[in-house]
């Protein structure tokens, strides 16, 4: 087991370019809850006892292996950006694809709207009719078709027929 190491907090301030001990001494707690280090703060005689610290230097032996992690990260990076790439390509197909049927769906519409209009005319023609009202005579069913509007609309009328007969008797 290896003895506290001590160091003078004026050599830390130095070091770390600290203004006051107040810094250095957040920024040595800081380091004990991120467990970057190990040991205690000896204020009485203006010290850091360090236990433990994380060490910065890399041995050679660990170079392989930091190497090794590194490539397969990159391999992994490779993978996952040809992926999003793929599925990018996808969606501006399938993007392209939902415009065209778009747009040809549309152009079916105008298609139909110019011959129903032009079927229109010609009938109208074909009886020397207005096509407004040839197009009002479509909407409308023939007279008789339904029996169930023409009784409604009769017996509207006779309602009103009695009625005015009601009224001019009042008079």
């Amino acid at each position: 087991a290896a003895l506290p190491q001590c160091i003078p907090y004026a050599v830390l301030l130095e070091q770390l370019q600290l203004k006051n001990v107040r810094q250095l001494e957040d920024l040595v707690i800081e380091a004990v809850y991120a467990d970057v280090l190990r040991g205690s703060l000896d204020q009485r005689n203006q010290r850091l006892e360090v236990d433990y610290s994380i060490g910065r230097d890399i041995r050679r032996e660990e170079l392989s292996t930091i190497t090794r992690t590194l490539q397969e990260w990159c391999q992994g990076c490779e993978v996952v950006l040809s992926g999003i790439e793929e599925q990018v390509s996808r969606a501006n197909q399938h993007k392209e694809q939902q415009l065209a049927l778009k747009q040809q769906i549309e152009s079916e519409v105008a298609n139909l709207k110019k011959t129903i209009k032009v079927t229109t005319a010609a009938a109208a023609a074909a009886t020397s009719q207005d096509p407004e009202q040839h197009l009002t005579e479509l909407r409308e069913p023939a007279p008789g078709t339904n029996q169930r509007q023409a009784s409604k609309k009769t017996s509207k009328a006779k309602g009103l027929r009695g009625s005015a007969k009601i009224w001019s008797k009042s008079n």
